[in-house]
């Protein structure tokens, strides 16, 4: 894999992050439950990004980077590749922002992402996960209309806005004096995570971080365990369509690698079964993908005895059919 284009971002990034979304993007609370505690033995720190704007943590890092472009560029506006929620974090964003967005997605995204994104006021291209380069069709659309290419995960400005989330999570321990031990986050191509640990940093705390995938797309978990960037053998085949990234960003894996404990996995049964267990006992819909640390945690993938673990609800935007398939496996 081609090393990092452009300079990693760092704990000040978030903190700046942070002052750009101050007024702009939701700063979601911290929820405790007592239903869940007592599954984990432990103390489980609910971060429900699904209340975020667009109902996934991905309007953060897409607003962080768009409301940094100049008018020139704004005229232009932006193209971005996505299954859906990074899809709708720069419409929204775009929109705010007074832009053109234009956005590639698999033929295969769930209805309610499509739907979403159009009605945000983006333009968007089809494209088939297994056949096609989303990449490639990306910078041909962005050649064609002079436009900026806003990738998920692979960009520094994007990273730091996601980072918003650990520094809420640190001030919120500062403020109201509980510690974290452990963080379980949602990961597709890393930028969470990454921007997470870069959060934590800012306010020099450094709680053991982990990635969680879903079974068949754990390159991030194989990557860490390698020290080095590895690809996923599928393009797709889970339930959990925000998380079918290939293999981890080269400027994610480059922060991550030396800053997180590990990655973690969980088959589709145990996102289904997370997917219910949110539904039953938190009160919040969250989708397959955005589930699955949630899903670690409650099938026993890491110890959670007497410890304290933060869990990232990375997306709640899913089908209604999805949706009813997940609760009936409950």
């Amino acid at each position: 894999m081609n090393a990092p284009v452009q300079p990693l971002p760092t704990a000040d990034d978030v903190i700046s992050a942070a002052g750009r979304l101050a007024g702009v993007a939701i700063r979601t609370p911290v929820l405790t439950n007592r239903a869940l505690d007592e599954r984990l033995g432990g103390r489980g720190l609910i971060k429900p990004e699904v209340l975020q704007h667009t109902g996934s943590f991905k309007f953060r890092g897409a607003y962080n980077r768009l409301v940094q472009m100049t008018a020139d560029e704004r005229k232009a506006g932006v193209v971005a590749f996505s299954s859906g929620n990074h899809a709708q974090g720069v419409a929204l964003a775009a929109q705010m922002l007074g832009m053109p967005a234009t956005i590639v997605m698999p033929d295969d995204a769930p209805q309610l992402k499509v739907k979403n994104t159009r009605e945000y006021g983006a333009e968007i291209i089809f494209y088939n996960r297994d056949r096609d380069s989303r990449e490639a069709i990306a910078a041909r659309l962005a050649s064609e209309k002079g436009a900026v290419v806003v990738p998920a995960f692979e960009d520094r400005h994007v990273i730091a806005g996601q980072g918003t989330i650990g520094l809420e999570l640190a001030d919120d321990a500062i403020a109201h004096g509980f510690r974290i031990d452990q963080v379980l986050v949602c990961c597709s191509g890393g930028g969470i995570a990454a921007g997470i640990a870069l959060g934590f940093e800012a306010r020099g705390q450094h709680p053991d971080i982990y990635t969680v995938e879903p079974q068949d797309f754990d390159d991030y978990q194989r990557s860490l365990a390698a020290g080095q960037i590895l690809k996923n053998a599928k393009a797709s085949g889970s339930i959990c369509d925000a998380l079918m990234s290939p293999n981890p960003g080269a400027i994610t894996f480059a922060i991550n690698k030396s800053r997180l404990k590990g990655g973690l996995v969980v088959s589709d049964h145990e996102a289904r079964l997370a997917v219910g267990f949110a539904f039953d006992k938190l009160k919040l819909v969250v989708e397959p993908g955005g589930a699955v640390a949630l899903g670690a945690a409650i099938s026993g993938k890491l110890p959670t005895v007497g410890r304290s673990t933060a869990i990232i609800l990375s997306g709640g935007n899913v089908d209604i059919p999805m949706y009813i398939e997940c609760l009936q496996t409950v």
